[in-house]
């Protein structure tokens, strides 16, 4: 039987507490939903930021995140869909729009991006 971890997921948007058990080898948002958390997503496959969470305490693994930069990654932001917990957590949901200013929006305020984004750059 697979480590299971208690996860707890505070909504911004809605104002809920979502506490679910997620095993070690499942994705968090998924799990979540199967125990009836109603949480935002969109690509469910790491690209977007609809998922995104900010990680309060505990510990989580995220390989396929390929929708957030190494330094958003660094400062405690997790996307859902391809998150597994490795600890008891405790994360809260952000606002993707807010997520994506922080990672993207120095680039479109200097007009540097033409095609392309840079997600792996400093």
């Amino acid at each position: 039987m697979s480590q299971t971890y208690t996860v707890k997921v505070r909504d911004r948007a809605s104002g809920r507490e979502h506490i679910v058990e997620v095993p070690k080898d499942r994705y968090i948002l998924q799990t979540a939903e199967q125990q009836d958390a109603k949480l935002p997503f969109l690509c469910r496959n790491g690209a977007c930021t609809s998922c995104a969470v900010k990680v309060i305490s505990g510990e989580l693994e995220q390989p396929e995140a390929m929708g957030l930069s190494p330094k958003l990654k660094e400062q405690g932001y997790a996307l859902l869909c391809v998150s597994y917990p490795r600890s008891d957590l405790e994360v809260e949901t952000q606002d993707e729009d807010e997520v994506y200013m922080m990672q993207f929006g120095r680039y479109f305020a200097r007009g540097k991006v033409r095609f392309g984004l840079p997600l792996d750059e400093e």
